[in-house]
């Protein structure tokens, strides 16, 4: 059986693995400055809150949909007084004339550019639309649910499968750590998807998606660290 490690491999290889890992490294950052932008402004201000994670899976029923984001992560989309005019048209019943008078020309000038019908968002062109974003805000749908969990399984699953068949060539740490560090990411991601539908029924469950997003970057940076100290600086004798 040969022994696999980071001293039998030739340079082109390292070259490969290293640059897959800086690849998925700075996509790791990517992915999680857009949390910051997006559920991390769920509540409304800057930086990953408990409440951040309540409101958008579990909902913030105090208010609607489009009245939450208009206070949270869309707020700087739209001036003030578009703002004021939107979340009052909401909390007013949501009238279809008054959408096609008032609030259609704020959408067509501050949102249509992203809330249309080829961008996967809301269309915001049409009043059925708008209007069911109008109600009381329950957080993410069973269908957004779905759609997210099955692509974050299957993607998290084969960037974790390559990240931990480089690190599987370190020969530096125990051999009960490695094993531990290339399964943890597996059991994260399963935790942080099921704290998802959990939180949907109950906000209590929102610390979970914390602990499972805390274990699976722990262990992505460990075996980043880990593997590319061993390719370039560690000394093999």
């Amino acid at each position: 059986m040969p022994n696999w490690s980071f001293s039998n491999i030739n340079i082109s290889l390292k070259v490969l693995f290293s640059s897959y890992l800086i690849l998925v490294g700075i996509g790791y950052m990517m992915a999680f400055t857009q949390i910051l932008f997006t559920h991390g402004m769920a509540d409304g201000k800057i930086g990953l809150s408990i409440d951040d994670i309540v409101y958008s899976y579990y909902g913030n029923r105090n208010g609607s949909v489009i009245e939450n984001k208009l206070n949270g992560s869309m707020k700087e989309n739209a001036s003030e007084e578009d703002r004021f005019k939107i979340i009052k048209w909401a909390r007013d019943g949501a009238d279809e004339q008054q959408f096609n008078a008032t609030i259609k020309p704020i959408f067509e000038n501050n949102c249509l550019a992203c809330h249309n019908a080829d961008m996967g968002l809301p269309d915001f062109s049409t009043y059925e639309s708008v209007k069911h974003v109008s109600e009381t805000d329950s957080g993410a749908s069973f269908a957004s649910l779905t759609r997210v969990s099955h692509i974050h399984l299957f993607g998290i699953a084969f960037i974790f499968m390559f990240v931990g068949l480089i690190f599987s060539f370190s020969t530096g740490v125990p051999l009960w750590l490695k094993a531990s560090a290339i399964a943890m990411p597996y059991v994260s991601q399963v935790l942080d998807i099921a704290s998802w539908w959990l939180t949907k029924f109950d906000p209590a469950f929102a610390w979970l998606v914390m602990f499972g997003g805390i274990g699976m970057a722990i262990a992505f940076a460990f075996m980043w660290v880990v593997s590319m100290y061993e390719m370039w600086i560690k000394k093999h004798t």
